[in-house]
């Protein structure tokens, strides 16, 4: 009779692991996440492998006329927020407790320096709030972190290079075996004449250059979560015996 009134909470349990094992993925960042193409190339790209059952997260859906009406839409990108901004209101707070996350991808910046001229300490200071956010929300959560993408007019590539080599020693800094940080160069190979359509967000190249960057380090992440979800319902596997 024990085993028998066991059962049905090991198998509860079996399907509360099985739905948990879902990997959730979050493109978080400013314009540059959210009215863009590389997001549905990537979800594309992802969509034959095992990872096309991934689900992305986040409170937008703008559609960006990117041909294609398929691909999952959901992001945290906000067009023209500072990441000193998102980190000083606690806005990633909420953002995470409503569509919490896995793994998250963060291009995020661009606005500090272009709208405020903010300087590179202050947003490194606002990527280590935002990474507490992160890790609040989840301990074990898989960061991807970009050296972010130069502009196509005025002095800011100067400022944002500086940003980008600051973005390598603060990652090695706060970097946790639970929940690592991996660090991507949207910069290198991008060109602010060529790959933007309006000095600031990507065309179609562009797209196609960022999907190809962070492609291989969202792959990685995934593998790196999915074992780790693995792992934890193994150890909660309730075995029966008569």
């Amino acid at each position: 009779m024990l085993c028998n009134k066991l059962l049905p909470a090991a198998m509860l349990l079996g399907a509360s692991v099985a739905q948990n094992a879902t990997l959730r993925y979050m493109p978080f960042g400013d314009s540059i996440t959210e009215i863009i193409c590389w997001r549905a190339k990537l979800w594309e790209k992802l969509k034959p492998t095992e990872w096309g059952s991934v689900d992305w997260v986040g409170s937008g859906r703008g559609e960006n006329n990117c041909g294609d009406s398929t691909y999952d839409r959901d992001n945290e990108g906000h067009s023209g927020f500072l990441a000193i901004d998102i980190a000083n209101r606690k806005q990633l707070v909420g953002w995470l407790q409503q569509n919490p996350a896995d793994v998250i991808t963060m291009h995020l910046g661009t606005n500090d320096i272009v709208q405020q001229n903010k300087p590179t300490n202050d947003i490194i200071a606002a990527f280590t709030t935002l990474v507490g956010v992160m890790r609040d929300s989840n301990p074990n959560m898989k960061i991807v972190v970009a050296q972010i993408i130069p502009m196509g007019f005025g002095n800011y590539n100067t400022q944002i290079q500086n940003l980008n080599k600051a973005i390598i020693p603060w990652a090695q800094g706060l970097n946790k075996t639970e929940s690592p940080i991996w660090v991507v160069d949207q910069y290198t190979g991008f060109s602010g004449t060529t790959d933007l359509r309006d000095g600031v967000h990507p065309n179609a190249a562009g797209d196609d250059k960022m999907v190809n960057v962070w492609y291989p380090a969202l792959v990685n992440a995934f593998q790196v979560a999915q074992a780790e979800k693995a792992a934890a319902a193994k150890q909660v596997e309730v075995p029966f015996t008569a």
